[in-house]
């Protein structure tokens, strides 16, 4: 049980996709302007990344490994992404269209978001167990709508400063993204 806690937390807050590894950082930023989007985009890719990581799990151990067909792992794990995402599309499309309007084009983005991606592969690579890699995917999708979140509220403050004429627009957005990334780093020195 400390052990998925451990990956859990260090999932969530030390090795956070956004202010650690830098993945995900397309949505990010397009989908931050208002806390309800950024909640929206971050359940769905909760959703996705759950699923995807014992979907693609699955995959790998049962059916790559087996047949000697590791070194096609981006492919499939690409393709059962693709699927997972067009099944939430047709969800919200038919049953949510007021998220499905706010999200937009980021929402068809989740598959090629490489947060997404990036989760089954560490999954993999780091040789987590089954329930490992649902909790890694889980924790890490919560980190990145924590991320989404935060920055989402730092953006609303934003809109009432008045930086100067360089700093206007994403130079300003990549500053305070750079600073909150620098207090995340903080959270690295923890040992558990």
């Amino acid at each position: 049980m400390k052990e998925i806690l451990l990956i859990a937390f260090a999932a969530i807050i030390t090795e956070n996709f956004i202010f650690s590894r830098f993945l995900g950082i397309c949505p990010f930023l397009g989908v931050s302007e208002k806390p309800s989007t950024a909640a929206g985009m971050g359940f769905a890719v909760m959703f996705v990344m759950a699923v995807s990581s014992a979907l693609t799990w699955l995959v790998y151990k049962f059916i790559l490994v087996p047949s000697g067909l590791e070194y096609i792992k981006t492919i499939a794990f690409i393709l059962i992404i693709a699927a997972l995402v067009q099944i939430i599309e047709m969800f919200l499309k038919k049953f949510v269209p007021a998220l499905y309007q706010a999200l937009g084009i980021y929402l068809p983005l989740i598959t090629t978001n490489c947060a997404v991606l990036g989760a089954a592969l560490l999954n993999i690579q780091n040789g987590f167990s089954f329930i490992e890699s649902v909790v890694f995917g889980l924790s890490a999708a919560v980190g990145f709508t924590m991320a989404l979140l935060i920055f989402a509220g730092v953006r609303e403050r934003l809109r009432f400063a008045t930086p100067p004429a360089a700093f206007k627009g994403i130079p300003l957005l990549l500053l305070s993204a750079g600073l909150i990334a620098m207090a995340f780093s903080g959270f690295s020195g923890i040992s558990l």
